[in-house]
């Protein structure tokens, strides 16, 4: 699964580079998506009320171990992501489609230091949602530590990244019939020179064939 390579070691920032088409996919691009990739499910809580996605921003995360994470983004905010080796994408071989469910700014530092403690957990409990469970540190029940990292975000093809985000999360997920899969990503989020958020996203995986460009 995506988030096993996606987190496997945290972050560093990615270079300020011209940026990768991913299976055709880049700012000023159309996503088409299969429906029934979250039509299918049960009981989900992920659903679209459209079958395309307009790229007007992109993201480039790169990890310890040489990998690379591409993100895809629509104005209001869902979020296609994939992951490769090659800072190319080329050979990228896992996606995922995320939505925003809630952002929220931290009361204070204590509502801050709180949310974190939360991402240490093995479920995660959200008003409005059916509990997750861990996905990362599988089999692992105890206290764990969020994933740290940099994610660039640019809004030209061809410019300077315009936005540098530190992050901090932790990945859940549950199953859903018939055969499925619902994540839950929790981040911590906050912009050079921002404000901290939390986030929350739901989203599944998707597979090649359920989208094109």
């Amino acid at each position: 699964m995506i988030f096993n390579r996606l987190f496997g070691g945290g972050g560093g920032e990615a270079p300020a580079a011209k940026i990768a088409v991913v299976r055709n996919i880049t700012i000023g691009r159309m996503v088409r998506l299969d429906a029934l990739a979250w039509r299918r499910l049960t009981g989900s809580n992920f659903a679209l009320d459209r079958d395309t996605l307009e790229i007007t921003a992109q993201g480039v995360i790169t990890l310890d171990d040489g990998s690379h994470v591409h993100r895809f983004y629509t104005d209001d905010e869902l979020m296609l992501q994939a992951v490769s080796q090659s800072a190319d994408g080329s050979d990228a071989d896992d996606f995922t489609l995320f939505k925003p469910w809630s952002s929220t700014y931290p009361a204070d530092r204590n509502d801050a230091a709180a949310f974190r403690e939360r991402m240490r957990e093995p479920a995660w409990t959200e008003a409005g949602l059916p509990p997750f469970q861990r996905f990362w540190y599988e089999g692992d029940d105890r206290p764990q530590p969020p994933v740290e990292l940099w994610e660039a975000v640019y809004y030209d093809r061809d410019g300077a990244p315009v936005r540098q985000i530190r992050q901090a999360c932790m990945l859940y997920a549950r199953e859903v019939p018939p055969e499925g899969q619902e994540l839950l990503l929790a981040i911590a989020m906050q912009p050079e020179g921002g404000d901290l958020t939390h986030e929350i996203m739901i989203g599944l995986p998707l597979l090649p064939a359920e989208f094109s460009a």
